[in-house]
């Protein structure tokens, strides 16, 4: 894993969030896109190195509906920019861990993902990502 690639904060209106991250951060947000394999509209800011994304779902039934009606808004996960998510997902399910996706997925910001689950990470959603290259 090279660095933290992202925070993942799951709102339940992306538009309103917006609002009040660009009021805290003190810029707008560089990309607003949908993940429809995930029922997301997704919402990032870039501060420095660091990035946050907001997640709001496109319906109820989607995982940030229920993350939200479990835990309410906040942290929904921390996603690691990886080189080679196939190789790193064969190394952490060769550690024990418990893996949410054994596969990468096209996710947003142009990066392949995969999901490591918190059951296995104390608690916290792991996210990978790697860039998808063109």
């Amino acid at each position: 894993m090279n660095k933290i690639e992202h925070i993942g904060i799951a709102v339940k209106d992306i538009d309103t969030a917006n609002d009040v991250y660009q009021k805290l951060l003190g810029v707008p947000p560089y990309k607003k896109e949908a993940v429809e394999s995930e029922a997301v509209i997704t919402s990032f800011f870039k501060v420095g190195d660091s990035k946050i994304e907001l997640l709001a779902s496109t319906h109820e039934e989607g995982p940030i509906a229920k993350f939200i009606a479990k835990k309410g808004e906040g942290i929904h996960h921390i996603a690691f920019d990886v080189d080679n998510i196939v190789q790193e997902l064969d190394r952490l399910e060769n550690e024990g861990f418990q893996l949410i996706n054994t596969t990468p997925k096209k996710g947003a910001d142009h990066k392949l993902v995969a999901f490591v689950h918190p059951k296995t990470t104390h608690g916290v959603l792991v996210e990978l990502c790697q860039n998808i290259v063109s």
